[in-house]
């Protein structure tokens, strides 16, 4: 059966979230979205109901059983499909008016051009050399980028071109190397600093398997991932790029917060002397984790 589309009553909802004429805006803004599985995807499916207008989506991968426990466009019918072609697919499921360009494996060739005309970007791959060209790429052409720690616990952080990256805040060892140069030695060590950092300023640790979480620090295992925290951090990204595209403050700048939903409470950096202090006790913790001790 045919169903008549009218984007004015498709977003009529959104009406007292959001006034008539920020939903014209969020109609004309173009969000880039590299990494649709994930907390990529999450945000995408919100994004879209929401109303963005235009999309620039990437990703590289193709959609797997291993998939199904947690990205929202991923279904038995897409398993083994591209996962940005399938995600276009669904998206115009929900607004067939929406424009979306998709890419592919070939998406670093054109990222230039699409942060440019992107008004925010948006992290969702797990890929330490894909994020550190948009970043890099973002920084340049003056676009904040929204990202999301790898933690159990749901996290969201804004990086404006003004502020460190996470190159720079965690002390990553690829500084001044090229994108496409990274080692597996240097992509450990960028997620043993973003695990230190995840563990110093939030309490998840409290809420996983320890002996589980060292084998992931340590490469010998998958990262671990869980549908209500993936899908309730993409929600936590999409509105920061609903207010970003709306010219909106969260409060949420590059260090970000951390949501406990086993308290609840929100999680908030800790003062950096006290991080100080806390580094070299948490990277020895970190160690025997990793080692199985």
């Amino acid at each position: 059966m045919s169903v008549a589309f009218d984007y004015r009553e498709f977003t009529t909802r959104n009406i007292g979230f959001v006034s008539e004429a920020e939903q014209q805006r969020i109609a004309g803004a173009t969000v880039f979205v590299c990494g649709t599985g994930g907390m990529g995807g999450a945000a995408l499916l919100a994004l879209t109901r929401a109303g963005i207008g235009h999309f620039i989506i990437a990703d590289l991968d193709r959609f797997d059983v291993s998939n199904l426990n947690r990205q929202v466009f991923a279904f038995l019918g897409t398993v083994g499909r591209d996962k940005a072609e399938a995600t276009a697919e669904l998206m115009r499921q929900i607004n067939p008016t929406v424009q979306i360009e998709v890419f592919g494996k070939d998406w670093p060739r054109t990222v230039e051009d699409s942060v440019r005309r992107a008004a925010v970007v948006v992290n969702g791959t797990d890929d330490l050399a894909a994020g550190l060209l948009l970043y890099r790429t973002a920084r340049k052409l003056g676009k904040p980028v929204i990202d999301a720690y790898a933690s159990p616990l749901p996290s969201v952080y804004v990086t404006r071109p003004d502020q460190q990256s996470p190159e720079e805040r965690l002390g990553y060892p690829t500084r001044g190397k090229a994108w496409d140069a990274i080692t597996r030695e240097d992509r450990d060590a960028a997620f043993q600093a973003e695990v230190i950092h995840v563990m110093i300023h939030s309490s998840s640790r409290h809420h996983v398997d320890l002996a589980v979480a060292g084998e992931v620090a340590a490469g010998r295992r998958s990262r671990m991932s869980f549908a209500p925290m993936v899908i309730t951090t993409g929600m936590m990204m999409a509105y920061e790029a609903i207010a970003l595209v709306l010219g909106k403050s969260t409060g949420t700048d590059n260090r970000g917060w951390f949501f406990n939903p086993y308290r609840p409470a929100v999680e908030k950096p800790r003062p950096a002397i006290v991080a100080a202090v806390m580094r070299p006790i948490v990277r020895r913790f970190l160690q025997k984790m990793m080692d199985g001790a």
